[in-house]
């Protein structure tokens, strides 16, 4: 087995690499496009994987008897189950990364921006919070570097992002080296 020459960073699919969101949309992700040629991207749609179809209704976060839902307010689904599944199994199964970029707002991969309703149809969010996807990447990996792909527009948090994502990255090689040896 060979060691990755590059960062390996997870991205919302529909970063450039997809148009994959509800609306049938790619969104332009200058950092994104730049680190293409200098990271290796997994790109991960949670919404795609599983299994609403492009374009969709929306979906969103609603707050239920103290706990977080994942509804569809045009047809009144609960895709809570489903998401926590996929979510489970992909980070289960996705051995070492350095960092990820993720979709702000989304209700899948939003950290710490996502609206949180109080009913499905409610017009106004109560809070804020994270969505499903990125809520547990934060919980698993948040030693690693996890931002927003909005938050990368500043060159402050763009330089301490790639600061951190390339430590880890040759921190990771170092230790597969020592084990060669």
């Amino acid at each position: 087995m060979s060691f990755p020459s590059r960062p390996k960073v997870v991205v919302s699919s529909c970063l450039e690499f997809d148009s994959c969101r509800y609306d049938g949309q790619r969104v332009s992700s200058p950092a994104v496009l730049h680190l293409m040629e200098h990271v290796e991207f997994i790109p991960v749609c949670p919404e795609l994987e599983m299994g609403l179809g492009v374009p969709r209704d929306p979906i969103r976060i609603v707050s239920v008897r103290g706990g977080l839902c994942l509804i569809q307010p045009a047809t009144s689904k609960d895709f809570t189950g489903e998401m926590k599944a996929f979510v489970d199994s992909f980070l289960d199964s996705l051995g070492e990364v350095d960092g990820f970029i993720l979709k702000n707002r989304s209700p899948s991969c939003g950290i710490g921006d996502v609206k949180i309703f109080s009913r499905a149809d409610a017009e106004l969010p109560t809070g804020l919070g994270d969505g499903f996807f990125g809520g547990e990447v934060m919980k698993r990996f948040g030693h690693l570097v996890v931002e927003a792909e909005d938050r990368l527009n500043d060159i402050e948090v763009r330089e301490r992002f790639l600061a951190k994502l390339f430590a880890l990255h040759r921190s990771r090689l170092s230790d597969y080296n020592s084990r060669l040896r």
